[in-house]
């Protein structure tokens, strides 16, 4: 039994970092964690930075349940969205470099995408206001999974073959992963490098992030991985394994104590020609073509949270969840990167926040998420006549996305919409022209015959019938 206590306090150690923190503080925080604390489960790597250090870091759960591998500091995980930072990083370097010009019409580098009437420039794919639909919507919509294997070829066709953009490109907002997907062809397009490359010569070489990658191949080895997993109805969990390689929207794996690195260089700037100017680009908000103000900034949110000021960004795909939080004023940010579905680390750092900078934060702000009207949650829905159901019955087709749906009764004579993967959703009529299934809006258009689709990065899709 001692040798058994001697091991697990030399292994306690090994995965905890702790600078001059009371017990108290760290009881509270490693509460937060309780629930995926255990050997059990997946997890999540904790990181606290405050003036420049690492206060307090610590491993949760386990990164491989199958070889009862527990997580650490060291272990790395794919950090989905928070990417997109280091993204734009590549393309205000490759302005600084006299290369490209953020109002550059992207099709100076992408001839084939069609002319949609207005000129799209790379601010536009950075801002989330080029009205291109989003990939992963419209793959996961073809009825393909998000966790096979994409070539960068088919979805690059796949965006090309979209006859019509969401809006007038800079009119409004519309988070889209194909913006960050073509900013990475784009750097291999100027550069002859692979966004892969060019990262680790730019940006993780120089500040020495080891452990970080573009993972662009997944027939790579990648040590010290935690694989993702999500909860079953039985209990236990699902290994939510992923082929997915394609980077931009994502893509990099990476550890808490790189973006450590990373978030220091905030406040230190040794990238490019050094000095804050490209750092404080990358924290300006976009406009839109009136002039007003985009809520994101180059891959970043500037917000504030119980009046202190705010910089964030959150990742998720598969089984991983990620989210960087920064406030920057008190030199103070959080890192959470987990393996786990269901974790919701936005919430967590927040909740880590709370608790060590308790002096600095205003009241707790009053909570109206719960006092919002849900309209659609409550819409009424009445049962379509049969002659409205014969008019829809029947197979569609969209060469945008080269996808068939169709339309039948089953015994209930309920409409059901399937898809190519045989995946089946109940569909209820709102109106004569308009329907709702689980996930997606349809407007059925009698005159062409045709119904469009309305899915949430992805409106007006139009599919025909066969």
């Amino acid at each position: 039994m001692r040798r058994k206590l001697t091991f697990m306090f030399i292994l306690a150690l090994a995965t905890t970092t702790v600078k001059a923190q009371n017990h108290e503080t760290i009881s509270a925080v490693d509460q937060i964690f309780a629930d995926v604390d255990k050997t059990n489960s997946p997890g999540c790597a904790l990181a606290v930075i405050k003036e420049g250090e690492i206060v307090y870091s610590r491993g949760y759960g386990m990164a491989d349940l199958e070889h009862n591998i527990a997580i650490a500091p060291s272990s790395v995980f794919y950090i989905g969205s928070v990417s997109k930072q280091f993204v734009t990083m590549c393309m205000l370097l490759l302005e600084e470099e006299g290369k490209i010009s953020l109002d550059d019409n992207i099709r100076k580098y992408f001839p084939e995408l069609p002319d949609y009437g207005h000129p799209i420039t790379i601010r536009n794919l950075i801002h989330h206001t080029s009205g291109i639909r989003d990939y992963l919507t419209l793959w996961s919509l073809a009825g393909n999974s998000y966790l096979d294997n994409m070539e960068n070829e088919v979805v690059y066709d796949l965006i090309c073959r979209q006859k019509e953009l969401n809006f007038e490109p800079g009119t409004k907002y519309l988070y889209s992963n194909s913006c960050y997907f073509m900013m990475a062809l784009l750097v291999e397009k100027v550069t002859g490098q692979s966004i892969r490359a060019f990262a680790k010569e730019k940006i993780f070489g120089p500040l020495k992030m080891n452990s970080t990658t573009f993972y662009d191949d997944n027939r790579k080895l990648i040590p010290n991985r935690s694989f993702g997993y999500g909860k079953n109805p039985s209990g236990g969990f699902d290994n939510m394994l992923m082929r997915f390689d394609l980077v931009g929207s994502g893509g990099i794996y990476s550890t808490i104590e790189d973006l450590f690195l990373w978030d220091q260089n905030f406040y230190h700037n040794v990238l490019g020609n050094g000095g804050q100017t490209i750092i404080e680009k990358m924290l300006t908000n976009g406009k839109y073509k009136d002039g007003s103000e985009v809520d994101y900034a180059f891959a970043l949110v500037n917000d504030h949270y119980r009046g202190l000021r705010t910089v964030s960004h959150g990742g998720a795909l598969g089984g991983y969840r990620s989210h960087y939080l920064q406030f920057p004023d008190q030199a103070f940010s959080v890192i959470i990167l987990g393996n786990l579905a269901e974790l919701g680390p936005g919430q967590r750092c927040y909740q880590v926040a709370d608790i060590f900078l308790k002096d600095s934060l205003t009241d707790v702000e009053e909570e109206t998420a719960g006092t919002t009207e849900q309209t659609a949650k409550n819409a009424e829905f009445f049962a379509p006549p049969n002659a409205l159901l014969s008019k829809i019955t029947g197979r569609y087709y969209s060469f945008e996305i080269d996808a068939s749906y169709t339309f039948s009764l089953n015994s209930e004579n309920q409409l059901v919409l399937e898809i190519k993967n045989g995946q089946k959703q109940i569909v209820m009529a709102k109106s004569p022209t308009n329907f709702r299934s689980r996930n997606i809006n349809m407007r059925f258009n009698e005159q062409y015959d045709a119904f469009e689709l309305d899915a949430g990065r992805v409106t007006n899709l139009k599919f025909v019938r066969q």
